[in-house]
């Protein structure tokens, strides 16, 4: 409980430090446009505005994505943090849309810039400093598994990139004399822009219609297949997602048949616990039990066994069970035939 408590509070003060940094480095490089009346500065101003508005959005996420379960959300509510990454990822297609009509106005009709050193001082400042405020939140949302955090920090570090280009366009801008480059480096920055915000998006839209991480999928059978038992005779079946940071997963496991129920309810809890030490009770699962069948005996081990049939042959590789998994789900789904199973 106090592991869960120092992670939801570390949470949210990456946050809070985040939002703290981008409110200040937006007035940054807002006064660095007002020096220079860089378009591409302006376009990186631009893009500090969202990475506020989105910075509280997330905040408000992390709050209530660690509100526990209730009557009303038996799953909890998690999935905010897929809607807030969504949100986030469409804002920053918006700007994206400000900051090209700004470029091709630079473009077409350039405007000297005449004072450039003080503002690419103070926009590459910001961006080290965008630099050090992504890379800690990625680093606290991949040990927490918060997509909130974890989508915050690569749009801060889209912003870093943003600046980096900016700076050199205006370095050529200040070499060349050649104006129309402050226009051109607006419009690159708004298609890199629209570029990660689509990408948010699509991430955003997997994670709410509960799309198949394989890498997940390898993970859980990895794991099953590194504590597997003689008892576990064959997983199939197996679903999971992901609702913020908890991870939702059901399979079938077979047992032996003789198995009382006080001892198949034991193989249960060991496998419980096994899920929740390793994702550090942040797993929900949900197990169906099935009694083997006489195809079942070449794959199990179970010995001694009165009921076998056939001698062991081998044993069901679950490390590319994630791959049957899938196809299992689309043959089922296509099939309208009753399975042998329920």
């Amino acid at each position: 409980m106090e592991d869960k408590k120092e992670l939801r509070l570390g949470n949210r003060s990456a946050m809070v430090l985040g939002l703290v940094l981008s409110i200040g480095l937006m007035g940054v490089k807002f006064l660095a446009y007002a020096i220079t009346s860089s378009s591409a500065i302006l376009s990186d101003a631009l893009e500090s505005i969202i990475n506020v508005v989105a910075g509280l959005f997330a905040l408000f996420s992390v709050w209530l994505s660690e509100k526990p379960p209730d009557e009303t959300h038996p799953y909890g509510h998690g999935k905010i943090e897929y809607f807030s990454a969504g949100f986030e990822g469409a804002l920053i297609v918006l700007a994206a849309v400000g900051i090209f009509f700004e470029g091709v106005s630079q473009f077409l009709t350039p405007r000297e810039l005449p004072t450039l050193d003080k503002g690419l001082m103070l926009v590459f400042g910001a961006a080290l400093v965008n630099l050090f405020v992504g890379l800690m939140l990625l680093r606290v949302g991949r040990n927490s598994g918060s997509l909130v955090l974890i989508a915050d920090g690569k749009h801060i570090l889209t912003d870093f990139y943003t600046s980096v280009g900016v700076v050199v366009g205006l370095i050529l801008v200040h070499a060349t004399g050649w104006f129309r480059v402050d226009g051109l480096v607006a419009c690159l920055v708004g298609a890199h822009i629209v570029y990660s915000g689509s990408w948010l998006v699509r991430d955003a839209f997997g994670g709410l219609m509960n799309r198949s991480d394989p890498r997940l999928l390898e993970e859980i059978c990895a794991l099953l297949e590194a504590h597997r038992k003689p008892t576990w005779i064959d997983v199939h079946r197996l679903r999971l997602w992901r609702s913020g940071v908890k991870v939702h997963i059901d399979f079938h496991l077979i047992l032996p048949r003789e198995l009382s129920l006080s001892q198949a309810h034991k193989e249960v809890k060991e496998l419980e616990r096994i899920f929740e030490e390793h994702f550090q009770g942040k797993a929900d699962v949900l197990i169906h039990l099935d009694p083997c069948e006489e195809p079942e005996c070449p794959v199990c081990a179970n010995e001694p066994c009165e009921l076998r049939v056939e001698e062991l042959s081998h044993q069901a590789n679950w490390r590319r069970m994630w791959t049957e998994c899938i196809k299992e789900r689309a043959s089922h789904n296509r099939s309208s035939k009753p399975e042998q199973r329920a």
